[in-house]
């Protein structure tokens, strides 16, 4: 009898061994795979971007977006990692009640010294969370790159895509996407798909280069009305905005904290990263919904291919905060107001004479904002944080709140850099070189043949 006792002891042992293997790597898999889906995110705004951009600066466009993620990721990997586990409950590096940041924490984890941060077979995890975070980091950068199209120095954006990418962005995250984060503890802030820790920063900041950078030539006239600078390629431009919203569903998995491991909220049910319940499904009617409506919104008040598609992605930005709460309905009720008004607002930009050439603070910006205060306008009185009982709720004044933080800490870095960048001369190219296309002047290369897409003139 004890010897077949001891027999079924070491089979429910082993048994209990593979299973939790498989869990670690089911885990580790998914994780992984958000990277990959992330990338498409950065094809869809090389697509996107080169087709916004005239043909003689096609090139241009794409080689500074592919620089900027190259350098944001040691970036990321010697600072921005460290940062978000230093700073979630503030700038004094405290560590929070879950225990799991401030300067120790960080040190320990985050530290480029530090084994976790490395080979190392006794860890599965970090690697691949690291590596969803750089993709967060890379896509706020990119948001950033559209806006400033045709008329940026390459090495000035590259130093204001690693402010942003590497130490705007994730100290954001820390303040709102964190469970010791003092927006969240404190003030009950819910951003379960960044709407404004990625959205709103990225697009805030974008506002505040711009101001600095100032219009394409060409753009304003001398009576302050606008002119229409069209991009070389319409088809590839919608293209590459599917492509990111492809890419979107790697970055919403990203959010996701799956059931079982030792960093699990949960054994038996996804989590969002506040430890709150959700579900693939529910995320799943959601997104889709939110994306109709964002596509039907945008279609119904400009009936313009531009817009439609960039409501599709707005309608989704517009939702994501709340993604995890949604009834599948008020996802797309959200996701189409939200598009319906992007026209308006984009207009309004342009009337202030800033020159946002795709839209990028209209789209991220403003409807991250809106994302924002969506949950604190519906979601009001659902927990916060994960906890039994005397846990912080979503209000309407903490989304608020949460939301202000967001746009200075987007607007004030990005201006003040500019600004930076601009008294020293380099911010945007010479008026020559942007007469004549960045391809032709920095490059130097051409995207086309010149029978494909001839020059009428130096300022085509």
């Amino acid at each position: 009898m004890e010897q077949e006792l001891a027999t079924l002891a070491a089979t429910v042992a082993e048994l209990q061994a593979k299973a939790a293997a498989t869990g670690s790597i089911f885990s580790e898999t998914f994780y992984y795979l958000t990277i990959p889906l992330m990338v498409l995110i950065h094809v869809g705004f090389l697509a996107y971007e080169m087709g916004a951009s005239r043909s003689k600066n096609a090139l241009a466009s794409g080689i500074k977006n592919i620089l900027a993620f190259a350098m944001i990721v040691p970036f990321f990997y010697y600072v921005g990692w460290w940062i978000y586990w230093a700073f979630p409950t503030g700038l004094s590096g405290a560590m929070g009640v879950m225990e799991i940041s401030g300067f120790a924490y960080a040190n320990e984890i985050a530290s480029p010294t530090s084994p976790y941060m490395g080979p190392n077979l006794g860890d599965q995890a970090s690697g691949v969370f690291w590596g969803a975070f750089v993709l967060f980091a890379a896509t706020t950068a990119s948001i950033l790159s559209g806006a400033v199209i045709e008329r940026i120095q390459l090495t000035g954006f590259i130093a204001l895509a690693v402010v942003l990418g590497a130490f705007i962005w994730i100290l954001a995250a820390a303040w709102g996407w964190h469970a010791d984060g003092w927006l969240v503890t404190k003030l009950g802030y819910h951003d379960f798909g960044a709407s404004g820790v990625v959205h709103m920063i990225a697009g805030f900041f974008a506002l505040g280069v711009l101001i600095n950078l100032g219009p394409r030539i060409g753009k304003f006239n001398a009576d302050g009305s606008a002119n229409q600078i069209a991009g070389h390629s319409m088809p590839m431009t919608l293209i590459g905005l599917m492509l990111i919203i492809a890419g979107f569903w790697g970055f919403l998995m990203g959010c996701v904290i799956v059931p079982g491991e030792a960093w699990s909220w949960s054994g038996k049910i996804e989590t969002s990263i506040y430890g709150t319940p959700m579900t693939m499904s529910g995320m799943t009617f959601n997104v889709l919904m939110a994306f109709a409506g964002g596509i039907i919104g945008a279609w119904m008040t400009t009936r313009d291919p531009f817009w439609m598609m960039s409501g599709a992605l707005g309608g989704i930005i517009s939702a994501a905060a709340g993604i995890d709460l949604w009834w599948p309905p008020l996802a797309f009720v959200i996701g189409f107001i939200g598009a319906s008004m992007m026209p308006f607002v984009a207009s309004f930009i342009e009337r202030m004479k800033i020159d946002d050439a795709v839209g990028a603070f209209t789209v991220h910006g403003f409807l991250g904002l809106w994302g924002v205060l969506a949950v604190g306008i519906v979601g009001s009185g659902y927990p916060a944080l994960f906890g039994a009982a005397d846990v912080i709720e979503i209000s309407f004044m903490g989304q608020l709140g949460g939301a202000a933080v967001m746009a200075l800490l987007g607007f004030v870095p990005g201006y003040a850099v500019s600004f930076v960048l601009k008294a020293m001369g380099m911010l945007r190219v010479p008026e020559s070189a942007e007469l004549l296309g960045l391809d032709l002047t920095k490059v130097p290369s051409s995207a086309y043949p010149e029978s494909i897409h001839p020059s009428v003139s130096p300022a085509e």
